[in-house]
């Protein structure tokens, strides 16, 4: 067991019911984790929460061998080593692909920098991109980028908010392909939520199904196959024939 969550629980300050209720889920090292619900589930509250952007009203959660929040411990988000994706991917329109990864970085020689950039951007490979800018990339390049500036720093862990909203139907089947194949290769944890069902029967080992900031399901993609939405039907599903096994 690598992470441990235990009974998080929160609220927000305006509402007297929790957002997430005791949640409680035990991931492995190198296993990716799909968070999958309708808009307004908790699911984006508890990737908040993970990586420190929220304080929690109760439980506990560690990382390896570290604490990052109990009754008595709260680790600031830049102090857990968790690296995130945005939904927006956040990537700075200003800085060249280099210098978006080069930004995530802790300090180290200029030189070891860019030998790092380098093997990342070999993994999401865009070799040859460095220079470009963001707004001379497609979608599917600037997801990769926003990954490659999240996996630089080497961290333990890695949250995706709703990794494919912004990308063109067609290239969703390669692009969710190509992420957990990256992921893989990296060997890093990851969680992302989605709305989306094929997104999560295609990338995730696991997937955490999520109604009213409770747990309702938790399964392999191939155990939850056709499994009911919620009756409000908010949870996509596209087409059987685009659902692609892996």
């Amino acid at each position: 067991m690598f992470i441990d969550i235990q009974n998080m629980s929160f609220s927000y300050s305006n509402s007297p019911a929790n957002a997430v209720e005791d949640f409680t889920l035990t991931i492995n090292k190198g296993e990716i984790i799909s968070i999958l619900g309708r808009s307004g589930s908790g699911k984006s509250t508890i990737l908040r929460l993970i990586a420190g952007l929220e304080m929690p009203k109760g439980g506990s959660f560690s990382l390896g061998d570290k604490t990052l929040f109990n009754n008595h411990i709260f680790v600031q988000p830049e102090k857990r080593g968790i690296g995130m994706v945005f939904q927006d991917y956040a990537l700075f329109p200003h800085m060249s692909v280099q210098d978006n990864v080069l930004f995530g970085l802790p300090k180290m020689s200029r030189s070891n920098k860019l030998k790092r950039v380098e093997e990342v951007l070999e993994l999401v490979e865009l070799e040859g991109y460095e220079k470009r800018y963001p707004h001379q990339l497609s979608g599917g390049q600037q997801q990769r980028v926003a990954l490659a500036r999240a996996i630089a720093p080497q961290p333990e862990l890695i949250l995706l908010d709703e990794p494919f909203s912004n990308l063109d139907t067609e290239l969703l089947v390669k692009i969710r392909e190509d992420l957990r194949r990256i992921l893989k290769k990296a060997n890093i944890t990851a969680i992302f939520v989605t709305h989306n069902q094929n997104d999560a029967h295609v990338l995730a080992d696991r997937i955490v199904k999520i109604k009213d900031g409770v747990i309702d399901q938790v399964g392999r993609p191939c155990d939850l196959l056709g499994s009911s939405t919620d009756e409000k039907g908010d949870i996509e599903l596209l087409p059987e024939k685009e659902l692609v096994s892996v």
